[in-house]
């Protein structure tokens, strides 16, 4: 890489200078990622062991939990390390991959939230034509178009981020390395890099916002629509958990990547919102807002008796 040569490593402040704040931290967010492995790993587990749950709903289910685990993982490992480490450093290659990874997980989890949008919209308001119009070919596009976005929209900014000089300071205001923490420290002038960053962080929002905002606006009608409010509960409760993740991750994702970087605690505090924290409700969200995976987790836990106890009982613990 001869364009970032003069600089061979850069350092990562992180959220404080201070040992004991750091040592709390890192016991924090250790505990935080492992609750985010188990928690997306079993969901993973229980919609792949379950024939139940092997509906379209589940199927993006499972890969937004896959998402969920990658991004975390491509953010939380080197925070933790740098947490007990005097030397906060990355290479220049390994914080260029870095913000490949984080970037790629961003938009493919938007795309992927807006196609699970739009099968909530056929859930809700097409009943009884949802199995003919969610099929699993068109799910498998809807999917593969998610991680195909993701990684065009990474490929080509971080492409282009070999463009750049840094040969000036070499310390990142940030707990890892994201392209716009990257753009102020360039000794060449990255204001193209920045449009294209914003560009194409924007046309993925008006790619995917417009049919979250349709499915929304048909789903809110629907249930109006509906005279009991049992009825009106019932059919809030299937999308409910869905929206909850919308609104806890795209607007903060978004507000990152359009906004000029400053370097400041808000823009960490929204980098830990989007990257670690929705990475750990989410199987929170769809697991004790829904009553088939609570089902499907009950199944599990008695299989798993079953096996250890041999006991022909466990027959009769199954069928109930």
């Amino acid at each position: 890489m001869k364009n970032v040569s003069m600089i061979t490593e850069f350092v990562l402040l992180g959220l404080s200078s201070d040992p004991q704040i750091q040592t709390m931290l890192f016991v924090l967010f250790l505990g935080i990622y492992l609750l985010t492995l188990v928690g997306n790993l079993v969901m993973i587990l229980v919609i792949r062991v379950d024939p139940r749950l092997h509906t379209p709903m589940y199927f993006f289910l499972g890969h937004l939990s896959f998402l969920d685990l990658s991004f975390s993982s491509v953010t939380v490992p080197k925070m933790l390390q740098n947490f007990l480490s005097q030397k906060k450093s990355i290479s220049v290659w390994g914080c260029i991959t870095q913000s490949f990874f984080c970037l790629l997980c961003g938009c493919a989890e938007a795309s992927l939230l807006s196609a699970m949008a739009y099968d909530r919209y056929a859930a809700i308001c097409h009943p009884l034509l949802y199995t003919m119009v969610m099929n699993r070919p068109l799910c498998m596009v809807m999917v593969s178009a998610a991680w195909g976005i993701g990684v065009l929209n990474s490929l080509v900014n971080n492409l282009f981020i070999h463009k750049l000089h840094f040969c000036g300071s070499n310390i990142i205001f940030h707990f890892c390395c994201e392209l716009p923490s990257l753009f102020p420290l360039s000794c060449t002038d990255p204001t193209a890099n920045k449009f294209l960053l914003s560009g194409s962080s924007a046309f993925l929002g008006l790619l995917t916002l417009p049919l979250i905002l349709f499915s929304y606006s048909r789903i809110i009608s629907a249930i109006l629509n509906i005279r009991s409010s049992e009825g009106q509960a019932k059919a809030f409760s299937t999308c409910s958990s869905h929206l909850t993740v919308v609104l806890l991750f795209y607007g903060t994702a978004l507000f990152r990547y359009i906004s000029p970087a400053s370097g400041s605690v808000l823009e960490r505090m929204v980098s830990i919102q989007y990257s670690v924290i929705t990475s750990l409700l989410n199987p929170l969200i769809y697991s004790l807002k829904n009553q088939e995976v609570k089902a499907a987790l009950q199944r599990m836990l008695k299989q798993q008796k079953c096996a250890s106890w041999y006991n022909k009982s466990c027959v009769i613990l199954l069928r109930k």
